[in-house]
């Protein structure tokens, strides 16, 4: 059950708040349309009901807060615009980030894909996908982790006849085992048809709040519409009839033989039809349009949906083929959409179930034509340290943006390598590392600091993590993951650049070039150190400052800004150096190190020593401090 009270948008400067104390309830084995025309407040009525907007007043999803409930992508089911997810990620991918991000079992995609259609192009990029085929992806991302409650915005928008009707039967199925069910729409004849309950904004306030029979009968005007091959003519007639007798009657012209007659019943128009001898093919009762007249929108007069029609069978009065088949243009006739009892639903005075447990209840009868849902997940999986983990490798796996960045890596590296080595008088470390001393940092170390940019940064562009939220959320877990992920890629790319140097350096200047260093042990940790520091202050600089870009200017400015610095600062007068640094040490443990550890400790010491060590610990350490307090800030809020 959805109770939202008192909603209200921030003032946007003279202008009213677009939501003005909104208060409306959704119950549960029920369809709820909120409907309004464009610009109406319909989406930010949604927005502050999901706290991604900020507000006045509170929405309780089966009586609690969203910001309340420990899982929210568990309870609340969300749709809103286009899916957020990389254009290069296939549908399988995309639905597999989502299972990890929200804790359920990989198999659940197979299940989903099946029962939205897209067996066939689960292959497929997102960025090829029509509106119909991503609105089908959109509810499956929704339906994913088995929510209580799904709340869409105009998920019908945009579809085709046949693509919408599937939808809301989906809709309707959900509602019908229990489910909660708020969509918006901007087309009364579409909430009219489909919901149970229809609340109607205007100008940012709720201006009804009906049963969808009542906002058909009060809020929808009725018509007649009638099809006959001499449409024109009986036309003209209805109309003299009616200035004739001072009645106000409308007739409309439609496409074909079509006519929507305003203000006039079914036996009147059929009295006149027999009266002229006019064949009349089709004369039915609609209520599904607004009219010409109408303040809210509706998508022209052809498209009327029927919902009680009274056709004239009396052959003395108008003769009606019976051997030939509706027509596509024919209206069809749908019964008024009628609340589904469902069982085994709490309201908030009666504590439910928690989502880990919660099973699905038995379908209503009226449930056995509507399309089929996924099987509903009988046992949530427990919490887990290695959910993020498995998220960020489903992540940086599920795209090529690495693979190409470090194929380009390599290659530079290379390239770069057999020049240097041409021109000459370059340092045996330094020809490995393809690292001209003009160069700020070389091609490993750039491509490690911009893949753990991007760690960060498509998450901002493309919040497949946290679609039910709009941003990404701040856990120490998913920046852990994104951190070990960083590092082992960094490790992988540094070892890899070498090796590829060292390979291409002997295939075209032989064993000259490639013999290994004396230090060889202190120059691994120093390169290892350098690009797994370049990759950790992307993904910091990414996550705090919300961009790719900005995460790759932090690497760049760590050699030439920080290091300047640093270097300045150890060439003072006043600093003195640390000899001895392991025998102090070993002398205030009183113990010896085994294996020869106090070297390691010196050598260590050393490379902090460093000036790149040195400037890569201090932007690390302040990088890390920016990302806590925002954490922190953004906890409290």
């Amino acid at each position: 059950m959805i109770q939202a009270i008192g909603l209200t948008s921030n003032p946007r400067k003279e202008l009213p708040p677009a939501v003005d104390d909104v208060s409306f309830e959704a119950r549960p084995g029920r369809v709820t349309a909120l409907l309004g025309a464009p610009g109406a407040g319909k989406t930010t009525t949604l927005r502050l009901m999901l706290e991604l907007q900020r507000g006045r007043g509170i929405t309780y999803f089966r009586g609690r807060p969203l910001h309340e409930i420990a899982h929210p992508s568990r309870e609340v089911g969300v749709l809103l615009s286009e899916v957020p997810g990389h254009p290069a990620r296939t549908i399988r991918g995309q639905l597999g980030l989502v299972c990890a991000a929200v804790g359920v079992p990989i198999r659940r995609v197979d299940e989903v894909i099946e029962v939205v259609g897209l067996v066939s192009l689960c292959e497929e990029r997102l960025g090829t996908l029509s509106r119909g085929m991503d609105r089908r992806l959109g509810l499956a991302c929704a339906l994913l982790s088995d929510p209580h409650t799904l709340v869409l915005d105009d998920p019908a928008g945009g579809l085709s006849v046949a693509e919408g009707r599937w939808l809301h039967g989906i809709l309707r199925a959900h509602a019908a085992h229990g489910g909660t069910v708020l969509f918006s729409t901007d087309d009364p004849k579409e909430a009219a048809r489909t919901a149970d309950r229809v609340i109607t904004l205007e100008g940012g306030r709720l201006v009804a709040d009906q049963e969808a029979a009542d906002f058909a009968r009060t809020r929808l005007r009725p018509r007649v519409a009638v099809r006959s091959p001499h449409a024109a003519r009986l036309g003209a007639l209805l109309a003299k009839e009616a200035r004739a007798a001072q009645r106000s009657v409308e007739v409309v012209r439609e496409d074909g033989n079509r006519l929507s007659v305003y203000g006039s019943t079914c036996a009147d128009i059929g009295e006149t039809a027999f009266r002229h001898g006019i064949l009349v093919h089709q004369l039915a009762d609609e209520t599904g349009d607004m009219g010409p007249h109408a303040t809210l929108p509706a998508e022209g007069l052809a498209s009327a949906t029927v919902v009680t029609s009274a056709l004239l069978t009396s052959a003395s009065a108008v003769s009606i083929p019976t051997d030939d088949a509706p027509t596509d243009d024919a209206p069809a006739t749908v019964e008024p959409a009628t609340a589904v009892a469902a069982t085994g639903v709490h309201t908030p005075d009666e504590p439910g179930p928690t989502t880990e447990s919660r099973t699905r209840p038995a379908a209503s009868p009226g449930a056995r034509d509507l399309p089929q849902l996924p099987p509903p997940i009988a046992v949530r999986q427990a919490p887990s340290p290695l959910r993020p983990l498995r998220y960020e490798l489903r992540r940086a796996t599920g795209v090529g943006t690495g693979y190409l960045t470090a194929i380009t890596v390599l290659i530079t590296s290379a390239l770069l390598s057999v020049l240097l080595a041409r021109i000459g008088h370059t340092p045996q470390p330094r020809l490995l590392a393809a690292w001209p001393r003009e160069c700020p940092l070389p091609p490993a170390a750039l491509g490690a600091g911009l893949l753990g940019a991007l760690a960060f940064g498509e998450e901002f562009r493309h919040p497949a993590l946290a679609a039910d939220r709009g941003t990404v959320p701040r856990r120490l877990g998913l920046l852990a993951a994104k951190l070990l992920v960083a590092s082992a890629t960094a490790l992988a790319l540094a070892v890899l650049t070498v090796g590829c140097d060292l390979e291409v350096l002997y295939l075209v200047y032989g064993r000259e070039l490639v013999g290994v260093p004396a230090d060889w042990l202190s120059l691994s940790a120093s390169w290892i150190g350098l690009t797994v520091g370049c990759a950790w202050a992307g993904v910091l600089a990414a996550g705090i400052f919300r961009s790719t870009t900005a995460g790759l200017a932090a690497v760049l400015a760590v050699p030439v800004v920080v290091v300047p610095l640093v270097q300045k600062t150890l060439a003072g007068p006043s600093v003195r150096k640390a000899a001895g640094f392991s025998e102090r040490l070993r002398e205030l443990l009183l113990m010896q190190w085994p294996f020869g550890g106090a070297r390691y400790i010196a050598a260590g010491a050393r490379l902090v020593a460093q000036p790149v060590g040195g400037a890569l610990m201090l932007s690390l350490t302040a990088l890390l401090c920016a990302y806590l307090l925002t954490t922190l800030r953004s906890r409290v809020r």
